[in-house]
């Protein structure tokens, strides 16, 4: 039933007997007692029903600003250790070094990158020197060969990337294509 039905009926009140057919006497004082402790319990139960409700209503607003605080504490912190990363790349581009200098500022905020990365468990999947494995590589093309074994990864053209034991991105990777291998 909802609070609106349940609104409706309070507003009408129950008809004493006497009301519905001018016949019929009045309820005696036990049917008069019955009846008014049936309405005191209807109205306790109402007001229950509204306070659960409120306390539904508000217990349903302070999961989902939870949910929001924690979403926005993970993001926090996943950014936090990329914002130094991208001062020391606004750095570099003020530089007025010579392209060695550029070079080496450069390998050092890609080391700070992959120390970010590594705070937040996302490792590079291993390629090149493996053996391909469809599920964390993705084969862009292959080199015919006889050093190599087949299928081994012997280029790495984009790195991987793993969030513990989740693939996060696949690396792209030209394998060895064998085919002395292959025949036997």
């Amino acid at each position: 039933m909802s609070t609106e039905q349940l609104e409706q009926n309070e507003q009408q009140e129950i008809p004493v007997a006497a009301e519905i057919d001018p016949g019929v006497e009045t309820p005696s004082g036990d049917a008069q007692a019955e009846l008014e402790q049936a309405r005191g319990e209807r109205d306790q139960l109402k007001d229950r029903l509204a306070r659960l409700q409120a306390e539904f209503d508000n217990a349903r607003k302070r999961e989902a600003k939870e949910r929001s605080d924690a979403r926005d504490y993970a993001v926090q912190n996943a950014v936090e250790p990329f914002l130094s990363v991208m001062d020391n790349f606004a750095l570099a581009l003020k530089s007025e070094g010579d392209a060695a200098q550029l070079r080496a500022g450069v390998e050092l905020i890609l080391k700070q990158m992959e120390d970010a990365l590594r705070g937040l468990n996302v490792q590079p999947v291993e390629s090149v020197g493996a053996q391909f494995d469809p599920r964390i590589h993705e084969a862009l093309g292959s080199i015919e060969t006889v050093e190599h074994p087949d299928h081994q990864v012997l280029e790495e053209i984009r790195r991987g990337y793993k969030l513990r034991d989740k693939l996060l991105r696949p690396a792209l990777v030209r394998i060895a294509s064998n085919p002395a291998q292959k025949s036997e």
